[in-house]
């Protein structure tokens, strides 16, 4: 599973939150056809076709105050903190306050304002564009080392592990380094391996493939920990989500189905610790609690029990 950092220029239209949809085709008695994006309420045959995800809307800037002292706060639509970069792109007789480039902790919500802009010199004219970049997670947390991680399936259960820390296949980048895949059947209950607050939930893509372009595009839950950290879980089925943004779970809750989408050859968890360091999604080492309630490092080859 690998997360972009992401960069945007303030002079562009970003894309709306919009969520996937299906696209209900059927006819009517008469044979005329219909297309809709709601279930239709007939008894005549109906297709259904499951339409592309849509890019998420999670952080912009917005201006206030007059054009000669434009001050800029962001909005962060994630549940959990995000550090977001920006510098002057294309600068013209300006400054700003504090100088730029900088990097900012915003919490979700709408922040303060984070930045002033003005033209250096009164007596002349002044321009610039903007580039920012963002990650999410508060680049302040520090993995608790101590936690426990329970295997996030249904107790009484097990699976084997394919691939482990540094595993050669896709665990080679700092983002999944210390990630764990489990190998399990579509639609196999998952469970929350440590409890917290859910912050990001992707739950409408339905292809996998080996493709670079898969990697950003798998179904997901990211979870976060009291101190600060993230999990990840990962390849989830299309719209099978049973928890929310926001809502705090614990651990063993059910969350989630598993399935087989995004940067995948075959049904699987991929399950991974996660903190923001220096603007980028770094792993970290963890163990899993299983039924003997003895802490095991994770070990390819091997079977998680729970």
């Amino acid at each position: 599973m690998k997360r972009l950092v992401l960069f945007f220029f303030i002079a562009c239209q970003l894309a709306p939150q919009v969520q996937a949809k299906k696209l209900y085709k059927f006819q009517d008695q008469q044979g005329r056809w219909y297309y809709s994006d709601k279930p239709p309420k007939t008894a005549q045959a109906v297709e259904v076709r499951q339409l592309k995800a849509g890019q998420k809307r999670y952080l912009w800037l917005e201006k206030k105050g007059d054009k000669h002292h434009p001050e800029y706060f962001a909005i962060n639509n994630y549940q959990g903190a995000i550090e977001v970069e920006v510098k002057l792109n294309k600068m013209n007789n300006v400054s700003s306050i504090p100088e730029l480039p900088e990097r900012f902790t915003v919490q979700p919500g709408q922040s303060q304002t984070l930045f002033q802009l003005m033209g250096s010199d009164k007596t002349k004219s002044w321009g610039y564009s903007l580039e920012y970049r963002y990650t999410i997670g508060d680049p302040l947390a520090v993995h608790d080392g101590t936690a426990i991680y329970y295997p996030p399936f249904a107790k009484g259960s097990q699976f084997p592990i394919s691939q482990a820390f540094a595993g050669k296949f896709s665990h080679s980048d700092k983002q999944n380094q210390f990630a764990v895949d489990i190998v399990m059947p579509v639609d196999t209950a998952i469970h929350a391996a440590r409890s917290g607050k859910v912050i990001e939930v992707n739950n409408d893509y339905y292809k996998n493939g080996t493709k670079q372009t898969y990697k950003s595009r798998a179904n997901s839950i990211r979870i976060l920990h009291d101190d600060g950290s993230m999990a990840i879980y990962a390849h989830l089925a299309l719209e099978k989500a049973q928890v929310y943004p926001g809502l705090k779970v614990l651990a063993g809750q059910l969350i989630a189905y598993s399935g087989n989408t995004g940067f995948s050859t075959g049904p699987h968890l991929h399950f991974a610790v996660q903190l923001n360091q220096g603007m980028e999604l770094v792993s970290v080492p963890f163990e899993f609690t299983g039924a003997d309630k003895i802490a095991h490092k994770p070990v390819a080859g091997t079977w998680l029990n729970n």
